[in-house]
């Protein structure tokens, strides 16, 4: 007979002492460290906990109970709080919110990267902590989550269940919240997505099945720009002409703000649409957005910083720890649609922009040659197959490498090859500090940290960006 697990224990009455990364909360018990799982905890809390892993001088538990909670609380203004996982720091004051972000990448520098800080600048904060995003994307669900009271109504009502337009809920990979109003994005956005609902549920339209892959209706996008420009492409399932004139036309009667209107034809059992072609329906394929004298276009599929307020700081903090004086290589790793590139551009006499996704490279040479920038050449490609000793000797050897990887880091090959490369400095954009701060961990043999400044690019969420300058030993 196997023996029966023992039962995880529930432990009460614990303050919350910290806040910590990727949103978890800190509390101790028998000077034990517990990782607390939740998104409305706030320091000072008092609560129970049950624990729902054990490790070896640390626990992971889940609040149970709110015995008391602390003063150091806001009203969140979003009536979706605490259900949508977007938003989970709405409870928190955002000078709370700076400081528990700028501990955080304190905390993987010292502990992950374990190097010496000699000085760390204060946190940037955003001057919009609401409608600060410039894209967001909505889901047509046939299935709508509704609260427990409801859902046990409409069932013994024998009431059908009805599909919504909203945001996948947190674990939860068939089910969507119905959004109300999203504060993350300005005016229209509500107003378009609230009219789609309307006129599509008005009409019957099918939302789509992700269980059983089926259904017409699938994805939105909606993006704004700085210039005034406005895109909507929505993502069909089915290849439906009529019914696809019948929503386009209709909204652009109704919105003639929308100086893009496009849609997809996703017919795949995954939503990602970054391999389809869009087709335009109305007016031009791109949206523009405009930094200092430079002018990026921006097409349904392209990459762009979300928060642009805040990434035209990221970027600038990136161009003054980069120091150029107008004779380096730069090379500018993960370039995406060039941005960093094109700003480094006018202050270097060589730019190398290297990204994975073809697309965002094709952007990247249309802005270039758009903002009559001919100093930049751009590589498509994995950058650990792209980025060997062969590629710098026919480019130059760079000077100055400016790196912005996605959430996961550099693979370890480019860091071999970087260091190999030996450029005098290394300027690190991430949006992850721990993987950052592995990285920093692995360049430490030949590169030493000597700045590091973060800038909060998504208020009221954890997530936190952070630039460092590595110079060669």
């Amino acid at each position: 007979m196997s023996r029966k697990k023992k039962p995880l224990p529930i432990l009460e009455k614990l303050t919350v002492l910290r806040l910590g990364a990727e949103g978890k909360a800190i509390t101790k018990y028998n000077d034990k460290v517990v990782f607390l799982e939740g998104n409305t905890v706030a320091v000072d809390d008092i609560v129970d906990v049950q624990i729902i892993r054990q490790k070896t001088g640390y626990s992971y538990g889940k609040i149970i109970h709110y015995h008391q909670l602390s003063e150091n609380r806001t009203n969140p203004i979003c009536e979706h709080f605490g259900v949508c996982g977007g938003c989970k720091w709405q409870h928190l004051p955002y000078s709370t919110q700076l400081e528990a972000k700028q501990q955080q990448v304190i905390d993987n520098l010292v502990r992950l990267a374990k190097v010496d800080v000699p000085f760390i600048r204060p946190i940037v904060g955003s001057e919009k902590q609401f409608q600060y995003r410039n894209k967001l994307e909505f889901t047509f669900s046939n299935f709508k989550w509704l609260d427990t009271e409801t859902f046990q109504k409409q069932k013994e009502e024998g009431t059908e269940r009805e599909g919504g337009l909203g945001f996948h809920l947190p674990g939860h990979f068939d089910k969507v919240l119905e959004i109300n109003h999203c504060h993350l994005q300005a005016e229209p956005s509500n107003s378009i997505r609230e009219a789609i609902k309307a006129f599509t549920k008005q009409k019957k339209w099918a939302y789509f099945n992700l269980k059983h892959k089926n259904g017409f209706l699938r994805n939105l996008l909606i993006r704004n720009s700085n210039t005034g420009d406005l895109m909507v492409a929505i993502i069909f399932f089915e290849d439906k002409k009529e019914e696809i004139n019948e929503i386009l036309s209709f909204l652009k009667q109704k919105f003639p703000e929308i100086t893009s209107l496009q849609y997809f034809i996703n017919p795949k059992n995954n939503d990602s649409y970054a391999d389809l072609t869009p087709i335009l329906f109305a007016g031009k394929p791109y949206i523009e957005e405009k930094m200092d004298n430079l002018v990026f276009r921006v097409g349904a599929k392209s990459f762009y910083q979300t928060n642009p307020e805040q990434a035209y700081i990221l970027y600038q903090i990136a161009i003054k720890m980069a120091n150029l004086q107008g004779n380096e290589i730069v090379y500018d790793l993960y370039t995406g649609t060039g941005t960093i590139a094109q700003f480094v551009a006018t202050k270097a006499k060589k730019v190398i922009g290297i990204e994975y996704i073809e697309e965002a490279i094709e952007d990247a040479k249309l802005n270039a040659k758009h903002n009559n920038i001919d100093n930049i050449t751009f590589f498509a490609g994995d950058m650990k197959d792209i980025l060997n000793e062969d590629f710098i000797n026919q480019n130059g050897k760079p000077d100055v490498i400016i790196t912005d990887p996605p959430r996961a880091g550099m693979h370890e090959d480019v860091i071999e090859v970087i260091k190999k490369a030996a450029p005098q400095k290394i300027v690190y954009v991430s949006c992850n500090p721990a993987t950052q701060a592995r990285d920093i961990a692995l360049l430490s043999d030949v590169y030493v940290l000597a700045d590091s400044q973060a800038v909060d690019m998504f208020p009221q969420t954890y997530h936190v960006e952070n630039v460092v300058v590595l110079l060669k030993k």
